[in-house]
């Protein structure tokens, strides 16, 4: 007996030792990549085999400092889990307040994400077809018919690749004060919403023509076909089976979350309040920290490789990745293709997904995953600088995990 508890000890003495090493070894890890930040990364090098060299290496506080952005908070996934996670600065500007694992920020446009992978959900359970006019499926509100639809009509995978023809809408999103709008009073163009009415504005499947409206559209596809406001839909179908508490499309948050909430601010620094609709919520109101937003990540990583499907199938995840067409790569500087609602890099081996995001007057969100190695990262900013600074930390968090 004696020698098997001694056996034992000694078991728990070699576990302990090796998760200590292995703690620091990611403690290092973080280490390199706060003071391994280089200035003036390019998209490409968060992609290429051989990133820029570059003799301008600051730290993160020295970049975050630079771009004028409050706080960071970053995960990273490495072998299909999520490694690390860490925030850092403050939630606004002079407050004090440390941004923490636990603080909310807005996904921003990386909320499309989300919205596809909950359509694609429903396409699997025989709700939707892919290649159906969504006219059809709509109740409240119908896509107002003209020219550019009378032979070619909108369909659900036309709207998740931006080939719908939906205008944008011209200078976003905007209301009257002291009051929000209903979603179809946003699609319609109602006061109180002071945007433009959706509309077609070519032949849909033409061309690709990055729309926030048309994700609108969807969400009201989403609502009138299954009858639940899309935050309930969002919440069952994906939050609640991915473990994904610290996420919300409910705005403003609840007053014990209020506190957590990251105040956004512009180019220059300064704070602003949330601009922020509480009904048309899926082109960009998704709430969330980036360990919970992770879990996404690595869910579609690991149905991908057969190996979960409590939202997609493998099956569903590859077609969701596979590219529905190529795009200008001056558009984000290199060659990319757009997903079923991502946008894609590279094939087989080197294939990646991601969706960045950004909200007025100045929040970001950087999410990627490369589904054969299992590795991504979740990086979410307060600031309008943010969109620059992510792309640096991105290539600095390749660099280290290369």
């Amino acid at each position: 007996m004696r020698k098997f508890i001694i056996s034992i000890n000694l078991v728990l003495v070699i576990v302990s030792c090796s998760s200590q090493k292995a703690k620091l070894k990611i403690e290092q890890k973080i280490q390199h990549i706060e003071n391994g930040i280089a200035e003036f990364t390019t998209p490409l090098a968060i992609f290429e085999a051989d990133s820029p060299k570059t003799q301008n290496i600051k730290t993160l506080s020295e970049r975050m400092r630079h771009y004028k952005v409050p706080g960071v908070s970053i995960a990273v996934i490495n072998n299909y889990k999520i490694e690390w996670i860490k925030g850092y600065g403050v939630i606004k500007a002079g407050s004090g307040t440390a941004v923490t694992p636990e603080t909310f920020f807005q996904a921003a446009s990386s909320t499309k994400l989300l919205t596809s992978i909950i359509s694609l959900h429903f396409v699997e359970q025989g709700r939707f077809d892919l290649d159906e006019d969504v006219n059809t499926y709509l109740k409240s509100w119908k896509i107002p018919e003209n020219d550019f639809t009378r032979e070619k009509k909108i369909t659900l995978r036309l709207l998740l690749t931006h080939q719908a023809g939906i205008n944008r809408p011209d200078g976003g999103f905007s209301w009257e004060d002291g009051s929000i709008p209903s979603l179809i009073e946003v699609l319609k163009g109602e006061a109180p919403a002071q945007n433009n009415p959706a509309s077609v504005e070519f032949v849909p499947g033409t061309k690709w023509q990055y729309s926030n409206m048309g994700y609108v559209v969807i969400q009201l596809l989403l609502e009138d076909v299954l009858g639940k406001p899309f935050p309930q839909i969002a919440q069952e179908t994906v939050f609640q089976p991915l473990g994904m508490r610290s996420s919300t499309l409910v705005y403003p948050l609840r007053t014990d979350l209020k506190a957590t909430e990251a105040v956004p601010h512009d180019a220059e620094g300064k704070a602003h309040d949330p601009v922020m609709a509480s009904s048309a919520v899926a082109h960009g109101g998704l709430m969330t920290t980036p360990s919970a937003f992770a879990r996404l990540a690595v869910e579609l990583m690991r149905a991908y490789q057969g190996q979960s499907n409590r939202i997609l199938s493998q099956a569903m995840v590859q077609r969701t990745f596979h590219p529905e067409l190529d795009l200008d790569p001056n558009i984000f500087g290199v060659p990319i293709a757009e997903g079923l609602g991502v946008f894609l890099y590279g094939q087989g081996q080197n294939l990646s997904f991601a969706h960045p995001g950004s909200n007025y007057p100045g929040a970001t969100c950087w999410l990627i995953g490369f589904p054969e190695s299992g590795q991504g990262a979740v990086i979410m900013t307060n600031g309008a600088g943010g969109e620059l600074l992510s792309m640096e930390i991105l290539a600095a968090i390749k660099r280290e995990y290369d």
